[in-house]
């Protein structure tokens, strides 16, 4: 029988630019400051790991408290307050493509998403071209 797996606090990782060192960075939004990195992201996992509990035994050792990890991931679900005007004009944007208010949503916001994150590959160091000389 496997050993039951040791609860692990929400996390976020993205890989780091080149001119960041290359990599993946990890971060624990409950714990801040504490941050780790690897050449891949299962590693910047392990060393993560590593990082949280000096992190937490520091505080510990210096009498402070330690945060509380978040118990709940992501639902899937927030609330966003929009004008009328912008809620009737995606209500009927919807009604035109025959989807749902939020599949209308969703897709919107992955595109400007999408978008913006290729936006940000077009200007970072490793996407710039060289121009011959």
């Amino acid at each position: 029988m496997r050993p039951m797996a040791e609860k692990f606090p929400r996390f976020e990782i993205r890989p780091l630019t080149e001119v960041e060192g290359g990599g993946y960075l990890i971060e624990f939004p409950d714990f801040p400051g504490c941050i780790a990195d690897g050449e891949t992201p299962q590693e910047a996992i392990e060393r993560g790991k590593d990082a949280l509990r000096s992190y937490t035994d520091s505080l510990k050792e210096l009498g402070r408290p330690v945060p509380e990890a978040g118990t709940d991931a992501f639902s899937g679900q927030f609330r966003q307050r929009v004008p009328r005007s912008l809620h009737a004009a995606l209500a009927r944007r919807a009604d035109r493509e025959g989807v749902s208010l939020n599949t209308l949503v969703t897709a919107l916001l992955a595109e400007g998403l999408g978008r913006r994150d290729a936006h940000k590959e077009k200007r970072s160091p490793k996407g710039r071209k060289r121009r011959a000389a």
